[in-house]
């Protein structure tokens, strides 16, 4: 009797193909049709089941056996998902971010790897007969060809790209949270720097293979390291879809979007670049005190001081030379400075003081205070409340 018996790592690649699948099938069912982000996840994980079908079928002897014997003719068209995942995850982040996000036809040219992958596989591999390409397959000739392994390891050195575009998308977008909340602490990104930096590792990891097996060709070593190299890359994906699963439920809803599009290039009234005007509105903050509202943002701000949140932006940039987040932040030192010198409030924990004064974390609270007073919140009540 003929059984296939699969390994260790073929059950890997087949849960997280079958993972890939389950999960953005679960977010197209479930997603609000406004939610754009959703989409582009569920198809990076849509993408990204094919990969570890087409490792299967390239690298697996059953299941290379049996995609030779039945669909011959698409052989190596499922390893489209290495060229477009990368590009998806990207626009996964940028329509996460960004809540004016939309797409152009400019975007277009994401796709523009996938054609020349096409093209590629046209040229060098479809040009054969069915039977040459069978032999081909069935004996890895093509696969280690060096036409193969240079666009292999292009492909794989593009995904890095994309890769540490959307790690500087990310920065880009705590710094633009900075100008309209004051306390960006609330939405963590820690989990999607996780996610990004997880795929780089992967992505690095199967670059670095691509490049080996090139190095293959010229200087002869023990093929060993290619399953070494490849095998930890499958593990690694599959931890991180576990990873996806899960945090997913913790993060996707609590996330702040920002606006895309920079509107301080529009004309600039006269008035606001007047000193008088930016008095006017420390007076306005230090009356009414809004800073003490925790999760404060530039639109409650803006409606409270009766100031157009643009022109209040320009304001904070031209006559205070800071974001909203530093701006609302540093009249919070001066409230934590006042109680922490006032005996009245000597009975009360730092916590406590720190809370009062309008920030969420102690962390982001003794990192300014520092930076504005030069010395700790203990130190600095010792030396105005001694003993």
């Amino acid at each position: 009797m003929n059984e296939t018996i699969f390994n260790i790592h073929d059950l890997v690649l087949m849960m997280t193909a079958v993972q890939c699948a389950c999960f953005a099938i679960l977010l197209l069912v479930t997603n609000p049709p406004a939610n754009k982000s959703n989409y582009f996840l569920a198809a990076f994980l849509l993408a990204h089941a094919f990969i570890p079908v087409h490792e299967l079928v390239l690298w697996g002897a059953d299941f290379k056996m049996i995609a030779l014997e039945h669909y011959p003719r698409l052989f190596l068209w499922i390893g489209f998902g290495f060229y477009v995942d990368a590009a998806l995850l990207y626009f996964y982040i940028k329509s996460l971010v960004y809540d004016d996000f939309t797409l152009h036809k400019r975007d277009g040219l994401h796709l523009l790897p996938l054609g020349l992958f096409a093209v590629f596989l046209g040229l060098t591999f479809y040009t054969h007969s069915l039977q040459e390409r069978v032999m081909l397959i069935d004996d890895d000739i093509y696969m280690y060809s060096p036409g193969y392994l240079i666009m292999d390891f292009l492909c794989k050195a593009m995904r890095i790209g994309y890769c540490v575009a959307s790690l500087l998308l990310i920065a880009r977008y705590r710094n633009q949270l900075k100008t309209t909340h004051s306390n960006i602490e609330r939405v963590d990104i820690r989990w999607l720097i996780g996610l990004v930096i997880g795929f780089l590792i992967i992505a690095t990891t199967e670059a670095t293979l691509a490049c080996t097996k090139i190095l293959h060709l010229f200087i002869p070593f023990h093929p060993h390291w290619f399953e070494v190299i490849g095998l930890t890359g499958y593990y690694v994906v599959f931890v991180l879809v576990l990873v996806l699963v899960f945090t997913s439920i913790r993060y996707f809803s609590g996330f702040i979007a920002v606006k895309q599009k920079d509107d301080s290039k529009k004309p600039v009234e006269e008035k606001l670049l007047n000193t008088g005007f930016a008095e006017r509105i420390d007076s306005a903050m230090r009356e009414h005190k809004p800073h003490l509202e925790p999760d404060l943002t530039l639109d409650m701000l803006a409606e409270t001081l009766n100031i157009p949140a643009r022109d209040l932006s320009l304001v904070f940039n031209r006559h205070f030379d800071s974001n909203f987040y530093e701006f609302i932040n540093r009249y919070r030192i001066e409230e934590a400075q006042k109680m922490l010198a006032d005996p009245k409030h000597k009975s009360k924990t730092i916590t406590h003081i720190y809370l009062d004064a309008g920030f969420n974390s102690k962390s982001v609270f003794n990192t300014f205070f520092k930076k504005h007073v030069g010395k700790t919140p203990s130190e600095y009540r010792q030396e105005h409340l001694p003993q």
